[in-house]
């Protein structure tokens, strides 16, 4: 069985917490040792991102980070290298996060082959066209058993979200609003009617939400109405100001998430 969709059949009594970072930022060679960090440390899924020069759904902390990499010199061929040194290792789910020039310029075919041979159960393209996801990248994917993630947002219709719901499978993304990642204070409360709103569709698959999420509330929030918590923008930040030090970072994060 695909991780993804394991991690969520034998969890579904507590909530998931998944971290994003990006591979490369802030050292070149420490993409093995941030996910090995953070999989002793009781993360339940690593997104990792691909660096991009146009990352168009991104704050300016994972637009920095992705500079920092591509400076570094981090490459998805790469990547691909470093994943594959610790996949024995690795025992929770890996979703690949990139942009979909990246991806199609190393080939879709190729991309999928590479991530099982490293191990990795899926992936997020913020801005694959869910006709190309399904006439185009669906048919591979299923192939080699990844599954493609969806985003939504506030303004995501009702039938477009029924409908990717109907053709996708692990979990769907619920981008916290229609802006670009960050971290925020609170929830307000037109989000808090868009997660409610959400819960009363009864999605098949399950939900992760993610985009600024940073603190005691917006975590609660976000655990209250769906499976778990997706955090990027925080613990970027958090990995570069320990120097790349994740197990100092992720005792942060720790701490910042017990905060009111």
């Amino acid at each position: 069985m695909n991780r993804i969709n394991k991690l969520f059949n034998e969890n579904k009594n507590r909530k998931l917490l998944s971290l994003y970072f990006c591979a490369g930022c802030p050292t070149l060679e420490g993409t093995g040792n941030v996910i090995l960090t953070l999989q002793e440390r009781g993360i339940d899924m690593i997104e990792v991102g691909i660096p991009f020069s146009d990352p168009l759904a991104d704050g300016p902390v994972i637009q920095s980070a992705g500079t920092v990499a591509l400076k570094n010199g981090m490459t998805l061929r790469l990547l691909f290298q470093q994943l594959k040194e610790i996949k024995g290792k690795v025992r929770i789910p890996l979703v690949m996060m990139g942009y979909l020039n990246v991806i199609m310029h190393y080939g879709i075919e190729e991309f999928c082959k590479s991530c099982v041979e490293c191990g990795v159960s899926g992936m997020i393209i913020p801005d694959l066209p869910f006709k190309d996801y399904i006439d185009d990248v669906k048919p591979v994917a299923d192939r080699y058993d990844l599954r493609v993630i969806m985003m939504i947002t506030p303004e995501t219709s009702d039938d477009r979200i029924r409908f990717i719901d109907n053709n996708t499978d692990g979990f769907i993304y619920m981008v916290s609003s229609a802006s670009i990642t960050g971290a925020q204070k609170c929830f307000d409360e037109a989000k808090q009617d868009y997660f409610r709103h959400i819960n009363s569709m009864n999605l098949r698959n399950p939900r992760m939400i993610g985009f600024g999420i940073s603190n005691k509330q917006t975590l609660d929030s976000a655990n209250a109405n769906a499976a778990g918590a997706i955090i990027g923008s925080k613990f970027v930040t958090l990995l570069n100001d320990s120097n790349g030090d994740a197990e100092k970072a992720i005792d942060n994060l720790y701490e910042a998430l017990e905060k009111g």
